[in-house]
């Protein structure tokens, strides 16, 4: 799916037991002042240089005073489990992965001139030809997590800032007195989902324009026994994380992918790869068919569970009147599969890339639970699925205009369905442009450029920046009242028992 920035070779994870373990006893082992000076040095302009070139990499967020580290809302929620020393190792090298990842693509969006110049001043062009920003950046945090991580008092330091920031504004929910105005919001979501509600529960999706049909690349189906021994071989460290390799995830997602159907009347209605084509912004090449993919974990009963995230970017969400405030360039549905401990989907769900609409699709292995509050939009779930047999797949049925989830099939197989391609979802952190340069399609504050809508002007209250802009992966905040993010670890285990 992504180059894989939550696996680091067995290697690294040797090497950071042997330094939080040895740098403490061990003074051959605590690299000379000035190498873990010129280190910081190091960090210090490159990420000025990053900075200064508006090339920052939002999707993980970076932790003060250890500028080699980054932490997502995953590893935020298992810090306070990482306390032996090689569950503390284990956890930090996958915190130096999530930067090292970062800072590849970071690198490799800056303008050639800027990484020139970052190697010259830190002596880099005369040294080996592999030993650019980046390979130095990755010696040198091995080094600094020697030095930094070598005390209690350190590691406590590392355990209280390794935090996610919310995806909301408080100060923005402050002025616009949110305990107020949260009560009319309240009452527009409830309108909205009755709206949607009342079109799942019609006889048959409605239908307009052309309904063209596409279906995932032909592969195995594979069986819960099967999925089972696959993600638990696929467990990796301390907190037995699922970490599929490459050719695992590959017949997971094929396993799993979804069919669409998506009503179409214009090209607004056509998915396809993300592209610059364009100084602007990013915009859809629709010419091929593509469903971006990645994996992500939820947290449930003292396990981690594997997610399958499956995404489609269309043109646009075209205006439905003049000044419409939902229209805007681009638009993205994504489908996410939450998997139980014995290979079955448990809970799909659903949102759009601006975080909005966000469903749930529990099955029978999901028991809800009740809100904890009643103004708060907690789990609207306007479809109930069926256990699957295998070689059953979902069809997604999709609106045209709004792309609006409409109906979940079950096993619809259509002759002659355009078979979609797929590519992995980080990707999009660093795509060619016309130039010849390399850019992200998301900006420094995780949105996409261009892709702004009128509604953030009225939903400001809520304290969600642009609301309705698409979004880069961990800052999906998924609900006006309350508080709730799409990749939250607990977000399921909240509302759903696992049976």
């Amino acid at each position: 799916m992504r180059p894989r920035v939550s696996q680091l070779p067995r290697v690294a994870l040797g090497l950071g037991l042997a330094l939080l373990a040895g740098c403490a006893t061990q003074d051959a082992a605590v690299p000379e002042a000035a190498e873990i000076a010129a280190c910081r040095a190091l960090y210090r302009d490159a990420d000025a240089a990053v900075a200064a070139a508006g090339v920052r990499d939002a999707q993980d967020a970076a932790i003060p005073g250890f500028p080699y580290l980054r932490v997502d809302r995953l590893h935020a929620a298992l810090r306070h489990a990482a306390r032996d020393d090689a569950a503390f190792a284990d956890w930090v090298a996958r915190l130096q992965a999530l930067d090292a990842a970062a800072r590849r693509f970071e690198l490799a969006n800056l303008p050639a001139e800027s990484r020139a110049a970052l190697s010259v001043r830190h002596g880099l062009a005369q040294q080996r030809a592999d030993a650019e920003p980046g390979r130095r950046l990755a010696d040198c945090a091995a080094m600094l997590r020697g030095a930094d991580l070598g005390d209690a008092a350190a590691r406590d330091a590392l355990r209280a800032r390794a935090e996610a920031p919310p995806s909301y504004l408080t100060w923005q929910r402050a002025a616009g007195l949110y305990w107020i105005t949260r009560l009319g919001f309240a009452q527009g979501a409830r309108a909205l989902e009755q709206d949607l509600q009342a079109v799942f529960d019609a006889p048959k999706p409605p239908e307009q324009g052309t309904r063209r049909f596409y279906a995932p690349p032909a592969a195995e189906r594979l069986d819960p026994r099967q999925v089972r021994e696959l993600v638990e071989r696929s467990r990796q460290g301390p907190f037995a994380l699922p970490l599929p390799d490459p050719q695992t995830a590959e017949r997971l997602f094929a396993s799993f992918a979804p069919a669409i159907a998506v009503d179409t009347t214009g090209p607004h209605d056509l998915f396809g790869a993300l592209a610059w084509t364009q100084a602007t912004a990013p915009a859809v090449d629709a010419a091929a068919p593509v469903v971006y993919r990645r994996v992500a974990h939820t947290l449930v009963d003292g396990q981690t569970l594997l997610q399958l995230v499956y995404t489609i970017w269309f043109p646009e969400r075209p205006a439905a009147w003049p000044l419409d405030p939902l229209a805007g360039a681009l638009d993205a549905v994504v489908w996410r599969v939450t998997l139980t401990p014995d290979g079955e989907p448990w809970v799909f769900d659903s949102i759009h890339g601006c975080g909005c609409y966000h469903q749930f699709f529990a099955t029978a292995r999901a028991a809800p639970r009740p809100p904890p509050d009643s103004l708060e939009e907690w789990a609207f779930a306007p479809q109930t699925l069926p256990r699957l047999a295998r070689g059953e797949r979902v069809t997604l049925h999709l609106a045209t205009r709004t792309h609006y989830l409409q109906r979940i099939g079950v096993d619809e197989p259509v002759e002659g369905a355009r078979v979609y391609g797929v590519a992995a979802e980080d990707t999009l952190r660093s795509l060619p442009r016309p130039d010849g340069t390399r850019a992200s399609v998301y900006g420094p504050d995780g949105l996409v450029p261009g892709t702004a809508r009128l509604e953030r002007f009225f939903f400001w209250p809520m304290g969600i920046p642009s609301a309705g802009a698409m979004r880069q992966w961990g800052h999906h905040a998924t609900a006006f009242v309350g508080m709730r993010h799409f990749d939250d670890p607990d977000l399921l285990a909240r509302r759903f028992a696992l049976r």
